[in-house]
């Protein structure tokens, strides 16, 4: 499984439109999930980030916001911010651009928020401008690091290097609330969590 922890700046180049990184923002950091809400992971990932003060946002798949309305309402309250993330986990490279505007709509019924992250990070460029633009003006959000929460031929502790290493001040870092993540998730994120809040970072929302 080929994938880049570390965002490399010719792809931010040509997606310049998205959001991968907040350049300069000085002992910040920005969590967020892909993926969720599901029943045993996002309950897990509330706790730590309550234990640690942190806030983080959460890229919601909109049938697993239909059947966990008590859950997403729960990532609201706990003052997380919430995006759009298809309504079925949709490539948009794969998608016909009618449907994959139509998938992301059904989801919007369920997630209120200004926020998109296309999954896999497959986006065309038509499909972006479209998304960017009046009347829906989403901003479409990316990553600078990838934990590789989502391998299941690395270890979590792996997954918490991949983060430790590679972030910096104002880095969108990805982990997943989901059932194929949770194990190597479980182990990283509170390595994560008190290893950059031992140097002084605040964990902030995306905006």
């Amino acid at each position: 499984m080929f994938y880049f922890v570390k965002t490399p700046w010719l792809l931010k180049a040509y997606y310049s439109g998205c959001l991968w990184n907040y350049a300069g923002d000085k002992k910040k950091l920005y969590l967020s999930f892909d993926d969720g809400p599901h029943p045993v992971a996002t309950p897990f990932i509330l706790h730590q980030l309550e234990n640690y003060r942190a806030r983080a946002t959460f890229f919601c798949i909109g049938k697993n916001v239909a059947a966990e309305p008590d859950l997403y309402r729960k990532i609201l309250d706990a003052g997380h911010k919430v995006g759009n993330h298809t309504y079925d986990h949709l490539n948009g490279w794969k998608t016909d651009d009618k449907e994959y505007f139509e998938n992301i709509n059904k989801a919007a019924r369920y997630i209120d928020s200004g926020l998109f992250r296309p999954p896999y990070g497959r986006i065309k460029k038509f499909q972006l401008t479209h998304l960017t633009r009046d009347p829906l003006n989403y901003k479409v959000v990316m990553w600078d690091v990838l934990s590789g929460d989502f391998d299941q031929t690395i270890s979590g502790d792996r997954c918490a290097e991949n983060v430790i290493l590679n972030a910096k001040e104002g880095s969108i870092i990805i982990f997943h609330d989901s059932a194929k993540a949770f194990d190597r998730m479980k182990v990283a994120l509170p390595k994560v969590l008190e290893y950059f809040s031992s140097k002084g970072f605040d964990f902030n929302l995306i905006g």
